[in-house]
């Protein structure tokens, strides 16, 4: 979903919500404005949810590119990305899982109070990765807000696929189960109070690789991420076509501040690491 381009807003409504874990709500989509929705190349799917500057009213249909023109930037409406849980095109049902920490930040809070019958307006789907079925195996990684994609990920394996799955998550009550591989079980690292992506760190680097030919799927908190992406890059030679890896958010900063930064910081980062894999 390139930026900058005119993109159309669609529009859903919540149909049913679900808890299912401390700190994950499932929002179930329907509605005849997902007649037009398609998704299902990718496992990493995403939409970008938009949420009213509070107290603004915006011409019905939402346009965005009016919106920007007419408003100041400060009631512009908010984004924030979910990657789509599934698809179920044939009952038009979008389904989408929230990580959730009490009144902290904006969809979150939101996801815990929404009601069916509300309308949600979105962006999108987006997305880029599918695990390769010609892969020699598989190696998922990430914090709770990868899960979903690694769900999807798992679901989408060929049979007989060799796979690596790390999830990290605070405690286990938010281990959720969903359908893997014969044979396979992800591995769950409980945060406990550590840093965020300290014990998928200390996971990966101590993974006894089975092959080179690896497929890899890294997303979560940016920090833990970058030393991945190192680690991955320069001391295991994964190529950089064989990783699909970004921060899907930063410790410290706003959703907002971390999208204004987040393509310089990976070029950055990526800049770097070439300069030290022609070392």
């Amino acid at each position: 979903m390139a930026e900058g381009r005119a993109r159309s807003v669609g529009t859903a409504v919540v149909v049913r919500t679900e808890r299912l874990s401390p700190h994950m709500v499932r929002i179930v989509l329907g509605g005849e404005g997902l007649a037009g929705f398609g998704a299902g190349e990718f496992t990493d799917h995403y939409v970008k949810i938009l949420f009213p500057a509070e107290g603004v009213t915006y011409p019905s249909p939402w346009n965005l590119e009016q919106i920007r023109t007419d408003f100041p930037r400060a009631q512009w409406p908010r984004q924030r990305a979910y990657t789509v849980r599934s698809w179920d095109a044939a009952h038009r049902e979008l389904t989408l899982d929230f990580v959730v920490h009490g009144d902290e930040g904006l969809a979150g809070p939101w996801a815990a109070r929404v009601e069916p019958g509300e309308l949600v307006r979105f962006l999108g789907p987006g997305g880029a990765y599918a695990p390769d079925p010609t892969a020699g195996w598989h190696l998922l990684v990430g914090d709770e807000s990868a899960l979903p994609a690694i769900a999807a990920s798992m679901e989408r394996m060929p049979a007989g696929a060799r796979v690596h799955a790390l999830v990290e998550v605070e405690g286990p009550r938010d281990e959720l189960k969903f359908a893997t591989p014969d044979g396979v079980v992800p591995v769950w690292l409980h945060r406990g109070g550590r840093p965020v992506g300290e014990a998928l760190v200390e996971a990966v680097t101590a993974l006894e690789f089975p092959s080179t030919d690896v497929h890899a799927f890294v997303h979560g908190e940016a920090g833990f991420v970058k030393e991945l992406r190192r680690h991955l890059r320069l001391e295991r030679g994964v190529p950089r076509e064989r990783l699909s890896i970004s921060g899907y958010w930063r410790l410290g900063e706003t959703d907002e501040g971390w999208r204004a930064i987040k393509r310089d910081w990976n070029a950055a980062v990526e800049a770097e690491q070439d300069r030290a894999t022609a070392a």
